[in-house]
This record gives C-alpha cells, structure tokens and sequence, in this order.
C-alpha cells in the first residue's frame, strides 16, 4: 500500500472499527428473535369471564435455586479440530447445568487485521456448533442426572423435561477475539426477558477491540443476570497491573444496556442482581521469575497466591470492592508450550527469546449476594498456552407465583376446555386468518 494511502486508509478503519463496534445493544446472535413475545409477557384475562380462576393472578413471590456453569478460555487463536473433547470441557460426562455461560479470548490471532477488520464469524460460528453438539448429544443425557435439573412446571411439561433437555443459545456476541455464548435449557427459554449486549474496547488507543470485554445480560423470571467476558492489558513488568485496573474501570464505566419499555431494567454492570466476571484477567504474581517456577514446582498455592495481583486487588483495591473469589486450588493456568504440560521457558529457548512466569491469568469472579460457588477448577485441554477454567454456581431466581400459576394454568384441563370453545367459535367465522410466528436464527 503506497505511503499517502496507508495514512488515509488507517483513520478510516478505526473510525469504522469504533463506530461499529457502538452499534444497537440488540445486535447479537441467538436461536431466537430478542423480541419474541414469552410467557412472562401474556396479557391479563378478564377476572370475571375466568369465574373460580382468578386465584390464578394471586401475586406471591418465591425463590427457585439454577445451576450455572461458568468457563473462560483464551484459545490464542487456534481454530479447533472437530474432534476437540467438548464433553470434558463442559463437564457433561457427570453433571448438567440449567444455564452455559463460555467465555473465549483470542479465537482469532490478534493482528491488525483482524483487529481493524471485520470479525471472523466462521470461526465465531464453529464454536457455537460445537457448543450444540455437545451440549445436546443425547448419549451424555443420564436419567439420574436429568431428575436433578430445576423443575420449571410441574405435570406434562417435566416430562418433557426429562426425554428432551436441549439447550438453545440466547445471546453470543463477538468482538475481535472476545467471544461470549450463552445457553439455556429449552424450557427454560420462554421466560428469558430483555436479553441485550454491551461492548467495550480498550485496546489499542484506548478504543479497539483487541482488549476490552463483551457484556451480556437477560432477566430469568424477576431476577437480572449480567456476564462479562474481559481481555485485559497483558504485561508481566512491575507496575502493568495498573493498566488492567484502568481497563476494570474502563469497563465498569463504558458498559452500559438499555432501560427497557418501562424504564425499570438496570443501565450498568453492578446494578444487576447477579453479575458474574470472567476471561483472561491477565494479572500476574508479584515475585521474582525464579520464585515463582520454584514455588509452582512446589505446588506451593497458598504462598504464590498471597502476592497474586488480582487477589491484592479483591482484599485491597479500589476497582473490585464487594467482588469474591473461589478457593484456588490447582496450578497456574498460564503460559505453557501448546500440545504440553511445559510452562514456557522452563526449558533453554532461543537466545533473547521473552520468558514469562506461570501466572493464573484466567478467573472468575462474582459480585453480590444470591450466588454460591460449588466447583472453582481448571480444564486440561492442550489446545493453546492457556489451561481453561471453569466454575460451577447455584443462582438465587425469584418467581412471582402469578408467573408459576399461569404456567400450570396452561398445561391444564382447563386450558384445554378454553381452547376448545375458542376452536369452536373460531370455525363459525371464515374470514379470520391465522400466520405462524417465525422463529429463525438471528
């Protein structure tokens, strides 16, 4: 590219790259439109016409406990095999979760093109293929395990449960390497509200992409869920922990949803009831190279752990007050040579060659009340430089009883009465046309 127009060119993509990436907060993917109407929407019936029924409108609030399986993985721009082991990674082989939240950084190499360029959404799109096919391959459905899920409605509908627990995606959203997909079992997903994305870059000028995060949030019944998947400033240099606060507050600041038709959803990341952090962290241990190889050959977690950076900041900081942390107990989750259990630069590499000290780059943290960690682990999959986490939660979910009586009010027989005279009257009048709702990929 010749010289004057290089320098024309690259304003003009970072403006572009900016703009775009400030786009409608409803731009994402999912199994189903974001403005489909659910079951939390149906309008009230006339009291009088229900007779004996309005007990169905009896407003009594109670709490229902989900699972939530939580993960990050900083892939380091690997595209995965189709034989990559998913059921291992997402812990199908012994438990199912009610909600899948997958975290990924790096799933395109973070050059310049990609970064100033259009996302790559065959390689977005892989990933969420693979996330289907795992979550819903039949032969890990265990009947022991399916009776544990959280039973939404009692009845027919939980048999249904039982012989068809598919999950569907309802948001996943890329920005350069960030990727966050969100899945919830099939029945669940009718009382999915408000689903919308965020996102911030705080790479490159400040602004782009190639560092920041992808913000998610959706209300399950009366309770608000937020998810942020982050890509912070690396560096293992004395003093780079600050421009990972700076983006942390960057973050918390810039991220912002949309209030909904009645004004009434919450606008910023804290506001929500249950708000869970994850992705590369990047934060690092505060101790000489050789002490810190020494120590991990050790296993020595707890000394390593008291000069780990972002602990520092959940004890100490400003930017994580109120935030909390499982208990770490396996081995440092970053850097290692790809396709081995070697941390780089335990062995003699080329001269002036950087050497970078295992660090437990990749965490999850939660902020709040109602959430309780069950599992705090790390995968073993080779695939990148980074080991993948994972985490198990129950969330604390209120449901208005109006909500559960309208549920078994339409898996009843007295729906099924209703319906009919409707059926009946219906027939009688020839000029009254009924479409489908479509129900496609956004």
């Amino acid at each position: 590219m010749p010289g004057n127009q290089g320098e024309v060119m690259w304003p003009r993509l970072v403006a572009n790259k900016i703009l775009r990436k400030t786009l409608g907060s409803n731009n994402f993917v999912a199994d189903f439109p974001s403005n489909e109407e659910t079951l939390l929407d149906i309008p009230s019936f006339d009291e009088q016409s229900m007779g004996q029924e309005s007990t169905l409108f009896n407003h009594h609030e109670e709490t229902h406990n989900y699972k939530v399986f939580v993960s990050t993985w900083n892939v380091g721009g690997v595209v995965p095999n189709e034989d990559i082991d998913m059921e291992d990674w997402l812990d199908l082989r012994n438990t199912f979760s009610d909600i899948y939240v997958l975290g990924f950084q790096e799933i395109v190499p973070l050059r310049p093109s990609n970064v100033l360029g259009s996302d790559n959404n065959k390689i977005f799109m892989k990933w969420n293929s693979l996330i289907r096919k795992a979550l819903n391959n039949k032969q890990n459905h265990k009947p022991e395990e399916l009776q544990n899920l959280s039973p939404i409605h009692e009845g027919k509908s939980i048999e249904t449960t039982i012989n068809s627990p598919d999950f569907r995606c309802i948001i996943s959203k890329q920005m350069v390497g960030i990727l966050i997909s969100v899945w919830i079992r099939n029945d669940l997903r009718p009382y999915i509200r408000h689903p919308s994305v965020s996102c911030v870059g705080c790479g490159i000028m400040g602004c782009l992409g190639n560092k920041g995060s992808v913000s998610v949030r959706f209300q399950l019944y009366e309770t608000s869920f937020c998810f942020i998947c982050s890509h912070l400033a690396s560096g293992g240099k004395e003093g780079d922990e600050k421009y990972r606060n700076s983006d942390v507050s960057e973050i918390f600041s810039r991220t912002s949803f949309p209030r909904g038709p009645l004004l009434n959803l919450p606008r910023n990341i804290l506001d929500h009831d249950r708000v869970i952090l994850l992705g590369d962290l990047n934060y690092r241990i505060s101790l000489p190279e050789e002490t810190t190889r020494l120590l991990v050959e050790r296993e020595e977690w707890n000394a390593l752990l008291q000069n780990d950076q972002l602990r520092t900041e959940l004890m100490n900081g400003q930017q994580f007050q109120g935030w909390h942390e499982g208990t770490i107990k396996f081995p440092p989750t970053y850097k290692y040579f790809p396709n081995s259990d070697v941390y780089y630069g335990c062995v003699c590499g080329k001269k002036g060659k950087k050497r970078r000290a295992p660090a437990w780059c990749d965490r999850i943290i939660w902020y709040g009340k109602g959430l309780k960690q069950h599992q705090y682990v790390r995968g073993e999959s080779k695939l990148s430089d980074h080991r993948p986490v994972k985490a198990i939660f129950t969330a604390e979910v209120r449901v208005l009883q109006t909500v559960k009586n309208i549920q078994s009010f339409f898996i009843s027989e007295r729906f099924e009465r209703i319906t009919s005279h409707f059926e009946v009257s219906l027939n009688d009048n020839h000029d009254f046309l009924c479409k489908p709702r479509s129900s496609s990929l956004k």
